[in-house]
């Protein structure tokens, strides 16, 4: 519908928007009395909801540009992943099997366990019209997420923060070092984030996602989140591993650890992944 009205134009539109203008207008009054009470959470989902009236005025509402697809480190150290070949259990008995850990032991991930983890997260699993499709489902096939892997324990990686480059599927080296400290500090002393093998931080370039849908576009991205994080649970299942998602962190020092700006694009969600 909306494709539709960009092509016959404004003449179509405005009595149509006058329509839906005047059947779906609120008392100005009673409208701004009610924003007065909202909290910040009530009035973000207030003004993300959706009417006639806004899909129509979204029709030619200017959006952000949209940023490119796949952010990439040129300078970076480029590590190439074994290919996600892994068949374990039934999906049913994942689901079934599917539980929050938090305690882990010291044994490290393999490379191939972190490939896989990673594929079940982003991975790219066919194209349709030339379009790459991923693992998990995203508005408009836009992909707003990028992964960023804090590597604790993983057997042939150094210690430090990397980033998940999805076309080649190869992780980029961004920081050598011990970061179990800082990610710990940084998620409110939740001793997990620093006893696991990896903590996946799941950041969002939220105008790749804007660029179409607008503020809406803002429920979509967290709604991905969650899409993410599912597949990184039953994927950890299968291949044994123990995980829990994280929520509750201190968003300010999550990313300056993954080098980021906290407005164009910010951590969203954690998740740690260790060994039983």
């Amino acid at each position: 519908m909306i494709n539709l009205l960009k092509r016959v134009g404004p003449i179509f539109f405005i009595p149509i928007a006058l329509y839906c203008f005047f059947m779906e207008r609120p008392d100005s009054g009673i409208a701004s009395e009610v924003d007065k009470g909202l909290s910040i959470g009530e009035r973000f989902h207030r003004e993300t909801s959706l009417s006639w009236t806004k899909v129509l005025k979204d029709v030619f509402r200017r959006k952000p540009a949209r940023p490119p697809a796949y952010k990439t480190y040129p300078d970076a150290r480029v590590i190439a992943l074994p290919p996600a070949a892994y068949r374990g259990m039934l999906l049913e008995e994942a689901i079934r099997r599917r539980r929050s850990v938090r305690e882990y032991s010291r044994r490290p991930l393999t490379l191939e366990q972190l490939s896989q983890l990673l594929f079940a997260a982003q991975g790219i699993t066919g194209r349709l019209f030339g379009q790459p499709l991923r693992s998990v489902p995203s508005a408009g096939a836009l992909y707003p997420f990028e992964v960023y892997v804090i590597v604790h324990r993983v057997q042939g990686l150094e210690a430090g923060v990397y980033h998940y480059a999805v076309n080649p599927h190869a992780l980029e080296q961004i920081k050598v070092g011990d970061f179990r400290r800082e990610i710990t500090r940084a998620g409110l002393e939740q001793e997990m984030l620093g006893e696991a093998s990896v903590v996946f931080v799941l950041s969002a370039i939220f105008d790749r996602t804007r660029s179409k849908y607008g503020e809406r576009g803002f429920r979509y991205v967290y709604m991905e989140a969650g899409h993410i994080s599912q597949n990184i649970y039953l994927q950890a299942v299968s291949l044994q591993l123990g995980s829990v998602c994280v929520g509750a962190f201190l968003d300010d020092r999550v990313n300056a650890l993954i080098g980021v700006d906290g407005r164009k694009e910010a951590a969203i969600y954690l998740h740690a992944v260790g060994t039983l």
